[in-house]
């Protein structure tokens, strides 16, 4: 399929055990990009994580600048009640002795004050290897999502192209017949041009001058090679997958044939249609700059 560069996802999950710590959290966000850049912003405590998220994206997208932000949501869980720091604990108690000494008035400690000096209560460490296994599962999720959000957007935009393509077709067979009429009308009147400028008796010459401008005025070979482009630009929708590029350059040729129908424009309606081409072209260019 077409995909756009265009795209969001998220996934989150518990962090083992039990979700005790709260939730890990994925967010990725797509954007046009001449190439695939890939940014990051993790917590610190995560930072080992950033290799393995990058090849996984590197290994999917093709193209885009991809915003990766991989967090911890304490608040979405339960905190962990900890491991008392015994040595934390009895440096307290050596302080408070000696305060008790010099104040005996002052109240004793009570176990929420204890708890809540700081270093008394020391969290367990993080399993790594657990934390990295969920770190791989959000981004296979989350890549998942990404990637299909991408590609219900280059639908739409494969459609669109699709139809400047159909366009683009039918007003090509619509002036194909109006060719010889307006090149003999446009004829007609140079020859007559001619004639005034350079003398009734030398129609050799003017001859010659008309064989020179039907030669330059001459479209079949712009007409073909726009048929032709079409026609790539078709197959490469059809064939679908990283077609940005391609689509890109196949839309610069087709700007470039139309260009030079309309500078041999030898009627009205040939310059018009040159021009309803141009417009066509540009407004699938727009479309192309969002395809992967």
């Amino acid at each position: 399929m077409i995909r756009s560069m265009t795209g969001y996802a998220a996934a989150e999950a518990p962090i083992p055990p039990h979700g005790a710590r709260g939730t890990l959290a994925l967010e990725l966000r797509s954007v046009n990009a001449r190439y695939l850049d890939i940014q990051f912003r993790i917590h610190d405590d995560l930072r080992a994580l950033e290799p393995l998220l990058r090849e996984m994206l590197a290994g999917r997208l093709a193209r885009g600048k991809i915003d990766c932000r991989l967090f911890l949501n304490e608040s979405a869980g339960v905190q962990a009640p900890g491991r008392v720091n015994t040595e934390a604990v009895a440096r307290l108690r050596e302080l408070a002795a000696e305060i008790s000494r010099t104040l005996p008035q002052a109240a004793p400690l009570r176990v929420a004050d204890v708890l809540r000096w700081p270093g008394v209560l020391a969290e367990a460490p993080r399993d790594e290897a657990q934390t990295r296994a969920l770190a791989a599962e959000l981004g296979r999720k989350a890549l998942a999502e990404l990637i299909a959000a991408r590609e219900r957007e280059g639908s739409k935009l494969a459609a669109a192209i699709a139809e400047r393509v159909a366009a683009m077709r039918k007003r090509i067979v619509e002036l194909a017949p109006l060719l010889p009429q307006a090149l003999a009308a446009y004829q007609a009147r140079l020859a007559e041009r001619l004639r005034e400028a350079i003398g009734k008796d030398d129609d050799e010459r003017v001859r010659a001058e008309l064989a020179l401008f039907a030669a330059r005025s001459d479209v079949d070979e712009e007409l073909t090679r726009l048929r032709a482009h079409l026609a790539e630009v078709e197959r490469s929708l059809a064939q679908g997958g990283a077609m940005g590029k391609r689509l890109d350059f196949l839309a610069q040729e087709l700007n470039r044939e139309a260009n030079t129908l309309a500078s041999k424009a030898a009627s009205a309606e040939i310059s018009d249609c040159a021009l309803e081409l141009k417009l066509l072209i540009e407004q699938m260019r727009e479309q192309v700059q969002n395809i992967e």
